[in-house]
Order: structure tokens, then C-alpha cells, then sequence
């Protein structure tokens, strides 16, 4: 998947995205932004929901956060189901994704034929480092 030609807003709240250590909320990234012109809330919100819809960023509903997509020149959503490893001490994200688990998934979704719009898993505990 191509992304399309980013606005301005789009690529603002993506670029600040880009450069996080760590996931951040749309307040956050509101702040981050002020300076560029950005004064509501709604202007990060409508930026959020056409790079989401593109697949460059993901949202961390535990957290109500989002992230840049790990590798956004790639076709995430190809990939099968993104599954993400939050750190609870340090914040660190880690987006991966395992075909055994999408197969596994979808065997059950066709067996009990549900019809799935959205998929979200994260794993939430310490990263090896935290953990040591």
C-alpha cells in the first residue's frame, strides 16, 4: 500500500509520531504542536484518524495512546493481526505480529462466523530491561 500525499496537520502529528521515545496521547501531541498552529484537540483527532485509516499509526486502547507503525513503507495491515508488548515501567513499545496466532484467530472467527471490524491485542508487563 502507497500512503497518499500526507496535509499538513497529517504530517505534523505523524513526524512528532515519529521522533517519540514512547507512545503519546492526542493532548501531548496537541502540545507538541502549538507552536505549528494547532489550538483544539480536533485538529490531532482528524490528523490520528486518516493515518490510522492509512496504517502508519497504530492506537494503544489500553493506554488510549498512539504510536508511529513500526514499518510504515510496508503494508502493516498485510502483515495479518499487529500485536503490541507495552512496558509498564518504562513505556516501551514493541509492535510485532505472529501468523500463527492470525491463523489460530481467524479459524476461530470462521468457525463461529463472526464478522470481525477491529482487532487489538497488547501485552502489558516489564520489557527485559525492567524486568532485570
Amino acid at each position: 500500500m502507497t500512503t497518499p500525499q500526507l496535509t499538513k496537520n497529517q504530517s505534523l502529528v505523524f513526524d512528532v509520531l515519529e521522533k517519540a521515545e514512547g507512545p503519546l496521547s492526542a493532548y501531548t501531541i496537541l502540545d507538541k504542536l502549538r507552536d505549528h498552529g494547532f489550538r483544539a484537540p480536533l485538529q490531532v483527532y482528524r490528523a490520528l484518524e486518516k493515518l490510522l485509516e492509512y496504517g502508519v499509526v497504530h492506537r494503544l486502547e489500553s493506554i488510549n495512546s498512539f504510536v508511529a507503525c513500526a514499518h510504515p513503507g510496508d503494508d502493516c495491515h498485510s502483515h495479518g493481526i499487529v500485536a503490541f508488548a507495552i512496558c509498564e515501567s518504562c513505556g516501551q513499545v514493541t509492535e510485532f505480529h505472529d501468523h500463527e496466532v492470525d491463523h489460530r484467530l481467524m479459524e476461530w472467527v470462521r468457525g463461529q462466523k463472526f464478522k470481525p471490524e477491529k482487532t487489538t491485542i497488547e501485552i502489558r508487563g516489564l520489557c527485559e530491561a525492567c524486568a532485570a
